[in-house]
């Protein structure tokens, strides 16, 4: 009998080591099973990195195109074109052809780097050549206008109008005859390209001079006015350097 119960109680304790065993190679079973089947038990860490990296990605991008601000760009401009003027009889008309470097300076206003408006000022030194006087002479000239563009953020394609408020033209006198053109109303549109802090410009420019003054010439008193409204029309080409505040 007490033999018996031995055996019986050794066969107890050796049943119950085995089922534990067995629970415990479950347990592991199943714990590796989850982390196979559950990439995101094992792999935490990775997520957090990634929704950190793409929200800097975000911020630094947002930071590089500002919201709004001013902006001022000057430029070198080298110009060529020609103006029409249509004297009254017995004078024939005459075309003056006018090419030369200038500087120039847009300041204004931005919004995200897209939309910007501005005031635009020129001023040029020309060779003058007429065809009713025969001869040439440097010119001075300036203008003003107001300006309104858009333009792709940071760099790429950008274009623009300005519409010329004022402007006057002055040759120096060709053959014993001084005139000065001044009044200038019209507009130049223009088109860049631009990276980062350079811009290569090419406008177009179709503006009218509204008052010619005789300054000195024969048999005309100087200060009076004539009637011409010459028409000037040119090329623009520029490289400018917008620059944001």
């Amino acid at each position: 009998m007490k033999l018996t119960l031995a055996v019986f109680v050794s066969l107890l304790l050796s049943s119950a080591a085995f089922a534990q065993g067995t629970e415990k190679k479950t347990q592991t079973t199943t714990s590796q099973s989850t982390s196979q089947n559950d990439p995101t038990a094992t792999e935490p860490t990775t997520d957090t990195t990634r929704t950190e990296t793409t929200t800097t990605e975000e911020k630094n991008s947002e930071e590089k195109i500002d919201k709004g601000g001013l902006f001022i760009e000057p430029m070198l401009t080298y110009e060529q074109g020609e103006i029409k003027i249509s004297y009254p009889a017995p004078l024939s008309d005459s075309t003056e052809d006018v090419e030369g470097p200038g500087l120039g300076l847009r300041f204004g206003g931005h919004v995200y780097q897209s939309l910007f408006l501005g005031v635009d000022g020129r001023y040029s030194k020309v060779k003058y050549k007429s065809s009713a006087l025969g001869d040439e002479g440097d010119a001075n000239a300036s203008n003003i206008g107001a300006t309104f563009g858009l333009q792709t953020p940071i760099a790429g394609l950008r274009v623009w109008g300005t519409y010329i408020l004022s402007g006057q033209m002055d040759p120096e006198e060709i053959n014993n005859v001084d005139v000065k053109f001044s009044d200038l109303r019209g507009y130049r549109v223009g088109a860049g390209l631009y990276i980062a802090m350079v811009s290569v410009n090419l406008e177009y420019q179709d503006a009218t001079y509204n008052k010619t003054t005789i300054e000195s010439a024969p048999l005309l008193a100087p200060g009076s006015t004539i009637n011409v409204d010459p028409k000037q029309k040119s090329y623009h080409l520029s490289v400018s350097f917008p620059m944001a505040l």
